[in-house]
């Protein structure tokens, strides 16, 4: 069993994050099984003040994950897990003002991590995004 204390690198950024089994135990579960996920965020073109990590290449096609507290409102810090049908899996990281959609409109997410402290970096690295483009993005248990 993994700990819930996690790392969370946005590039050169690290930031704790705890796991939500609490709110999706089995989404958690699943992600879990990404670890050490490395991949990339970019902003999320939809949905406000946020970052996406698309997971498509992570996830098997067929994959639907039930909904466990789902939310289209997260605050910033509360990252989402999404494996729907209308839209590709990813995890959904706002940073300020969102509301989670995709081109097809309204997404709900499970809520499977929160990033404890560094909103204000958090809301830096978001602006960093937008107006760079991607950075490399990393999760991994704690030691």
């Amino acid at each position: 069993m993994y700990s819930d204390k996690l790392t969370f690198s946005i590039g050169t950024e690290r930031f704790t994050a705890r796991l939500r089994r609490d709110l999706a135990p089995r989404s958690c579960d699943y992600l879990v099984g990404l670890f050490p996920y490395k991949g990339q965020v970019i902003h999320a073109r939809w949905s406000g003040e946020a970052l996406w990590a698309p997971l498509a290449d992570t996830f098997p096609a067929d994959l639907v994950l039930a909904w466990e507290s789902a939310t289209a409102d997260p605050v910033p810090g509360q990252v989402l897990l999404y494996a729907g049908e209308r839209s590709v899996p990813e995890l959904y990281i706002p940073y300020g003002v969102n509301r989670f959609a995709c081109k097809h409109g309204p997404l709900e997410g499970n809520h499977v991590l929160s990033i404890e402290g560094g909103s204000q970096r958090l809301a830096e690295l978001g602006s960093e995004v937008l107006w760079t483009g991607a950075k490399k993005l990393r999760i991994e248990v704690s030691i």
